[in-house]
């Protein structure tokens, strides 16, 4: 076999052993070390260690230059210069601190409050507790950036209140799924950090670009929320005044004022400090870090147990990705030195593409990875084999970021994979079915590919803010 063949054969068994269950990270690096000790194989630096064994008396001595012979190769010093590498990325620094910010806030009982207020802020809107737990969401997913957390938390907080209020399971369903995967795509996102990271884009034209985008995906689902409420009322029914009592201007302004203004000032500073040049990425997690524990102070929801969760998941969280990092860098260095990369690039230019062509092509390759793979696996692991061709195609990788920021939404909406969907099912009422979750995701995984439509017809949807603040 050719050593392009070979590199082949190792991206397909990595993808095999993946499909076996076999944990991510730790598949990449025992793939990449052991391809990449055939790689970069040199007899003559091995042999020479084992010329040298007839000269040694000692048992012991032979054996440790015999080792010292079958270590004699550049594979793991790649691998030490790629876990250096790893630790030394200041765009990654900022990963543990907004995951910490997240976690903080997530255990600072500040969703309830949020919910409880934006339902009866909107009571006169066609579908309003659809629109506060749309709203909640948004929110709570842009400061954790967390899926898993935001869907369960509202799945527990906001599911039961609007099943109570004889909202439509699959209808109030969906709202809780698609609403809880909006982190992945509004700044400050750990994903958009991640790709920064993998592509070597800048964090901040990524989040100034994804801003809009961000934007018009929560308006098309509240379009859908509430139209469809004045189209089909029965499955959003108006509240009563004993489900949402009718309360005085000056008690719901205070309301507002202790519960939705906090998290968005938060959140507003953060994201504020980064674009308008104030701080850097990792200083800005510093402040919402910080931030994040001042209100759960504020709140009276500090307490010893919480701050050792919350660094303990962080921990957990960041060394994943890390690791993933590692593995990923190391297994795409085999993987390019042996030629892959350089055969991919050759079949996807024989396919004469147009920039567009290739866009779906890739979009829909991303989609497909989306139902086995978590976004984390997918940004590290296979975006940077799209990377090299964005040149070959002029695509800007600002451009393609986002369409991949936007795309991973599918990812935990569509079925039979939806995991924002599992997620909801594990802690829903019983009568609560899975088939009538995934029915009420795909209005919204509808309203993704819209949007995506949208910034592939006007791409100035992404380049504005970035044009104008930064002269993209």
């Amino acid at each position: 076999m050719t050593d392009p063949q070979i590199a082949l054969l190792m991206l397909g068994l990595f993808i095999f052993m993946v499909f076996l269950g076999f944990p991510i990270a730790f598949t990449l690096m025992a793939m990449g070390i052991g391809f990449g000790y055939y790689a970069y194989f040199d007899a003559s630096r091995m042999w020479r260690s084992y010329f040298r064994l007839d000269e040694l008396a000692s048992t012991w001595d032979s054996i440790s230059l015999w080792i010292e012979g079958f270590f004699n190769n550049r594979i793991f010093d790649l691998f030490i210069n790629q876990t250096y590498t790893v630790m030394s990325n200041e765009v990654l620094t900022a990963v543990p601190l907004f995951l910490f910010m997240g976690y903080i806030v997530e255990r600072a009982n500040i969703v309830d409050r949020l919910f409880s207020t934006l339902n009866l802020a909107s009571k006169r809107i066609p579908g309003s507790m659809g629109v506060a737990a749309l709203i909640t969401c948004a929110l709570f997913a842009t400061a954790t950036g967390i899926v898993g957390a935001v869907v369960t938390l509202m799945g527990l907080l906001a599911l039961p209140a609007m099943l109570k209020a004889r909202y439509d399971p699959s209808f109030a369903s969906g709202i809780i799924c698609a609403g809880g995967t909006l982190g992945i795509l509004i700044p400050p996102s750990i994903m958009l950090i991640v790709y920064a990271a993998a592509s070597g884009v800048s964090i901040v034209k990524l989040y100034a670009g994804a801003l809009l985008p961000g934007f018009t995906l929560v308006g098309l689902y509240l379009v859908y929320i509430i139209g469809r409420s004045i189209l089909q009322p029965s499955v959003a029914p108006r509240p009563t005044e004993e489900e949402v009592p009718d309360v005085p201007m000056g008690r719901l302004l205070f309301l507002v004022a202790t519960s939705f203004f906090p998290l968005a000032f938060l959140i507003l500073s953060v994201l504020g400090s980064i674009l308008f040049g104030l701080a850097t990425p990792t200083e800005a997690a510093s402040i919402g870090a910080l931030g994040g524990m001042l209100l759960a102070v504020g709140y009276r929801a500090m307490t010893w147990q919480r701050l050792r969760e919350s660094v303990y998941l962080t921990v957990r969280t960041t060394a994943m990705v890390c690791w993933l990092f590692v593995g990923s860098y190391t297994f795409s260095s085999v993987f390019s030195y042996l030629g892959g990369e350089q055969i991919i690039a050759q079949f996807v230019t024989g396919l004469d593409l147009t920039p567009f062509q290739f866009l779906l092509l890739a979009q829909l390759i991303i989609f497909l990875l989306g139902w086995p793979l978590e976004w984390s696996e997918i940004i590290i692991i296979f975006v940077p084999i799209f990377l090299p061709l964005l040149a070959i195609f002029d695509i800007d990788p600002l451009f393609f970021g986002i369409l991949v920021a936007l795309n991973l939404q599918t990812s935990f909406l569509t079925p039979p994979m939806a995991m924002s969907a599992y997620y909801l099912k594990g802690i829903a009422p019983p009568e609560v079915r899975l088939t009538q979750i995934f029915t009420g995701v795909m209005p919204f995984l509808l309203m993704v590919f819209i949007c995506m439509a949208l910034m592939y017809a006007f791409p100035q949807i992404v380049y504005y803010l970035p044009d104008r603040f930064y002269g993209h």
